[in-house]
């Protein structure tokens, strides 16, 4: 049995710190149309996603987060890989709602939260489009959350708050709203990040809850051991990390890169190709 990677804790449910993301899986590649298409044309169905839930499995890395009620065929590929894995995963839901001031819109919200629960999710976060409509930066509140929070309690799942504007954090912990984590974008790029990293890591360090990071390697534009080392280095022991890979190759590399950095080793991979590995720099000789 593989070693199995490091967990901790949300409202009272084990997860892993690793949380497999699934950008490069649903087609988002804050990239180039192109590479989106790039993406849906090789995860097409739940069969295609399997080898790589496989791998993560396989070192303990069981949760999952994603949009599920926008992409079926991941939802799918997560009760094969249960099924033939013989381990459950850990569904992180981050659903958009209508938060509209409306008793129409309520009852649409409360259906789609409704729904996050039937399609096998334990946690629930507001995804960011709407919950940043809640926000009154003079009052230093988001409006209404609480209607919204207790909705997912009612579903039966952990609510938390997906935070790409930090002050959302900061917000939720002074009015002690019930919220169990938070997703925050964070990476040593500082790639879609609304301020600098070292105030969002001030933001992550305060944070009165786990938090799960994202976009931690910028949508590829650092690879991943300079990525992956930022993150796990200046994050606490409850944070966790989010990882989006392209094939279970990549996810066998972000595990092994993981690992060394919270080892603090280097890590057991391969050198990347060159026309002249004989250079002594790349290991050669």
């Amino acid at each position: 049995m593989k070693k199995q990677f490091p967990r901790t804790e949300v409202g009272g449910i084990s997860l892993s710190r690793m949380i497999i993301g699934t950008n490069w899986i649903a087609g988002y590649s804050h990239r180039t149309p192109s590479a989106d298409r790039m993406i849906k044309e090789k995860f097409h169905d739940s069969e295609s996603i399997g080898p790589m839930l496989d791998t993560f499995l396989e070192s303990g890395v069981d949760t999952i987060m994603a949009p599920f009620g926008m992409n079926p065929h991941i939802c799918d590929a997560v009760k094969t890989a249960e099924d033939r894995n013989g381990r459950g995963m850990i569904m992180v839901d981050t659903p958009v709602i209508n938060v509209d001031d409306s008793p129409e819109a309520r009852r649409e919200a409360q259906n789609t939260i409704k729904a996050s629960a039937a399609l096998g999710a334990k946690i629930c976060l507001i995804h960011h489009y709407s919950a940043e409509q809640l926000v009154n930066k003079n009052r230093r509140e988001i409006v209404r959350l609480d209607d919204y929070t207790k909705m997912i309690r009612d579903a039966g799942m952990i609510p938390g708050l997906s935070a790409h504007m930090p002050e959302l954090v900061i917000y939720s912990d002074d009015n002690d709203y019930d919220v169990e984590t938070y997703i925050q974008i964070y990476n040593c790029a500082g790639f879609l990040m609304q301020v600098e990293a070292e105030a969002v890591n001030s933001v992550i360090r305060n944070a009165k809850k786990p938090v799960m990071t994202i976009k931690s390697m910028a949508a590829g534009r650092v690879t991943p051991f300079v990525g992956l080392n930022f993150s796990w280095a200046t994050l606490r022991d409850c944070d966790m990390v989010t990882v989006g890979c392209f094939s279970e190759r990549e996810a066998a590399e972000d595990i092994e890169i993981s690992m060394a950095a919270l080892e603090r080793r280097l890590p057991e991979i391969s050198g990347r190709a060159s026309p002249a590995k004989q250079q002594a720099v790349l290991g050669g000789k």
